[in-house]
């Protein structure tokens, strides 16, 4: 790479933006180059400013970090995602990898490893600790133990997933119903279809495996 690392910063916290953007241009070999509130505001943003690195916060309202990271990776631009999170908890290591991004910095260690970060995927590589690193392989022997949990995922119809998501988000049949304008019966009706197509037994192995996709952050 040649020239200073061009930078896209999203986040729903003006402040937090500030403060990323006043450690960045400290920097003689960074510049940030815009700002997004939101991720439906980044992958916006994305084709036209073409960052060489998007730090993008993991929790933000309407389209959330991580799908906002698997919408960039599909518009075939040379910007590497890094993830932005307060979540201490590895095991969200590994929906940030699946949903494409180059690495994972803890926000409570942005002063000290933001920086580095940045340079690493920018230069193409990958932003892990050693500790993450083994939970990653950890996830990911478990994982092809578990064999067939992308194919079934995969297998869910639309709405499946809808209904998937907000089960494990703690929303009652009545309220998924109000939702997703359904009968209670019929919520009841694509629980148990789910249940089955994903090889679970429960409420709490729904959350679980909706953790393991991406499919929830640690607010949901």
């Amino acid at each position: 790479m040649t020239g200073q690392i061009r930078i896209l910063l999203a986040d729903d916290h003006p402040v937090l933006r500030t403060g990323l953007r006043t450690l960045i241009e400290q920097e003689p070999d960074m510049v940030v180059v815009g700002e997004a509130s939101d991720g439906q505001e980044a992958v916006a943003l994305a084709p036209h400013l073409r960052p060489d690195v998007i730090i993008m916060d993991i929790s933000m309202p309407g389209v959330d970090g991580l799908e906002a990271t698997r919408q960039i990776r599909t518009l075939d631009l040379p910007s590497q995602v890094l993830i932005l999170t307060v979540h201490a908890q590895e095991r969200y290591l590994f929906p940030v990898l699946r949903a494409g991004a180059a690495g994972y910095v803890n926000k409570r260690a942005a002063d000290t490893e933001l920086i580095e970060a940045i340079r690493t995927v920018a230069a193409g590589g990958a932003f892990l600790h050693p500790t993450a690193t083994r939970r990653l392989l950890e996830d990911f022997v478990t994982q092809v133990q578990a064999g067939q949990e992308q194919d079934s995922y995969e297998r869910l119809s639309d709405r499946e997933r809808e209904v998937l998501k907000l089960v494990a988000s703690g929303y009652t049949a009545r309220e998924i119903a109000d939702q997703l304008h359904l009968s209670p019966k019929s919520v009841e009706t694509y629980r148990a279809r789910i249940l089955e197509k994903l090889e679970l037994n429960t409420r709490a192995d729904l959350v679980r495996y909706a953790l393991r996709r991406g499919l929830l952050t640690a607010d949901s």
